[in-house]
């Protein structure tokens, strides 16, 4: 499971948001050998007051926060985040140096999905990739 947030300005997002959806998804799809047909992303457009970041980034700057059930290996982690990058530079053009990505891996127990405990839950996929 994978939940996936995608932060930056309002009109960046909206000028990249089909794209960046699926490269993002593309990537998931491709390291963590996860189902074409699961894709949970949620845009947060910010106004500029309200998105704050160095002047090195431009306005293109996108910060991906993605939430998932613990199990997959570093090197797992890392592909994912290599391809990310890669896909999302290919596909929208925004830049490596504008894009910033948190996984944040929670037990399964911690999770509740269509009416049960994550743990209880039976996937069409492997988690311990």
């Amino acid at each position: 499971m994978s939940q996936i947030k995608i932060y930056g300005l309002k009109d960046s997002l909206k000028d990249h948001q089909a794209k960046l959806s699926d490269a993002i998804h593309k990537a998931v799809v491709e390291a963590l050998a996860y189902p074409v047909d699961k894709k949970f992303h949620r845009f947060i457009g910010l106004d500029q007051s309200d998105f704050i970041f160095p002047a090195d980034r431009s306005s293109s700057y996108t910060i991906i926060e993605i939430s998932m059930f613990e199990g997959r290996s570093v090197k797992t982690k890392k592909t994912l985040i290599r391809l990310l990058l890669q896909y999302i530079e290919q596909d929208t053009g925004i830049a490596p140096q504008d894009i910033e990505i948190t996984i944040f891996e929670s037990p399964k127990h911690s999770w509740g999905i269509r009416g049960q405990c994550g743990d209880e839950l039976m996937l069409g996929y492997k988690v311990g990739v």
